[in-house]
């Protein structure tokens, strides 16, 4: 792609070319980035007519990652050549383009047309640019709400990976005290079990409750390791964790909460996952200010463990079983639907994914 009127050529790297990478990861090292190119689809480098790098930007999915301007060049339109170039390949495939970024760089990118959604002091702003942006996700929740005199409203979001019998005890539970519950299913594809897999099995599983609305979480309410954070380096993974979570309660009490009027949220005790702990302790600081409740209800378990202590069902000892072929072990765990599915030739793919898999998740 060429620029008319500058002094500036762009050069896309290919990121199976070891001196392509090394190339990259020298010129982020310097401002403190430790570049991976696992971490991003597409990277390019801004060049002057020197052969000096003026500046670099890559993208994952529809976030940009890693646009980084060297400081003598801070001044000239580097950076907005690099953020709208990687933009417009973004939108090409997708509706709208995310950035994450510290406070302090917002905004640059409200200077090339990017809107603020929200921001947790001192270490995340998100940020979006496109032709479907979060006020058209609010459109669609106006169009599943459930008109209703009561304010006896509650929601829950859910990733269910897989769905549990401990998932369908706190559903089951909200949708007894409430008139109506909206189930927000996490649609970020960073789970073991894909989105459609784990929107049938909720589905299917929640079909007896008829007060229970499952609702798309469209990419705005997501789990903390969606949020991008190796521009954060230097602060301590506790305080990132903490901010990651208070980012995505915001988006929730600010653009959800009042749109379909919720007034709990339901939630299960933590007694294994930091960072849903973390989720917990952050919604319960900030959600009772915009009027919702935040109701924690103990985990449902299943006898009891090696140490006498309550076994607790957790969607990570479903996942550790597939993986180490003990799948019968844990078969009490699940209800029907997910039972059926890990039991059919259909789970075979998903199967093989959590044997091969490293992560948590």
């Amino acid at each position: 792609m060429n620029f008319e009127d500058t002094d500036f050529r762009t050069e896309l790297l290919d990121l199976e070319n070891p001196y392509d990478v090394k190339l990259v990861s020298k010129f982020l090292k310097t401002y403190g980035f430790d570049f991976q190119p696992d971490d991003v689809e597409l990277t390019m480098i801004l060049y002057n007519l020197n052969n000096e790098i003026i500046g670099t930007g890559s993208y994952k999915s529809q976030t940009l990652k890693f646009v980084v301007v060297a400081p003598k060049f801070r001044e000239s339109t580097a950076f907005s050549i690099i953020a709208t170039y990687l933009t417009s390949i973004i939108l090409e495939h997708h509706k709208r383009c995310f950035v994450f970024t510290k406070p302090e760089n917002a905004p640059l990118f409200v200077g090339i047309g990017f809107s603020e959604i929200a921001r947790a002091e001192p270490l995340f702003v998100a940020l979006e640019f496109g032709y479907q942006l979060i006020d058209a996700y609010q459109k669609y929740l106006q169009g599943v709400k459930v008109e209703t005199v009561s304010d006896n409203i509650a929601a829950m979001v859910v990733n269910c990976n897989p769905f549990t019998k401990g998932h369908l005890y706190l559903i089951e539970k909200a949708a007894s005290e409430n008139e109506i519950v909206y189930l927000f299913i996490v649609e970020e594809n960073k789970s073991s079990f894909p989105c459609d897999i784990r929107k049938k099995l909720i589905t299917q599983g929640v079909a007896h409750l008829k007060n229970v609305i499952v609702v798309s979480s469209g990419p705005y309410l997501v789990s903390g390791a969606v949020f991008p954070n190796y521009f954060l380096k230097q602060e301590k993974w506790d305080l990132i964790t903490e901010k990651q979570a208070e980012l995505d309660v915001k988006i929730f009490a600010q653009y959800v909460v009042p749109v379909l009027n919720i007034k709990k949220r339901y939630v299960g005790t933590e007694n294994y996952c930091k960072v849903t702990k973390a989720y917990n302790e952050a919604m319960k600081r900030l959600l009772p200010a915009v009027g919702c409740r935040v109701i924690e209800i103990t985990r449902a378990a299943i006898g009891f463990d090696d140490n006498n202590e309550p076994n607790f069902i957790s969607a990570s000892k479903v996942r550790n079983a597939i993986k180490e072929d003990r799948l019968s072990d844990i078969l009490d765990f699940l209800p029907e639907s997910t039972k059926n599915f890990l039991l059919s030739p259909e789970a075979d793919e998903t199967i093989q994914k959590i044997k091969q898999t490293q992560t948590r998740h």
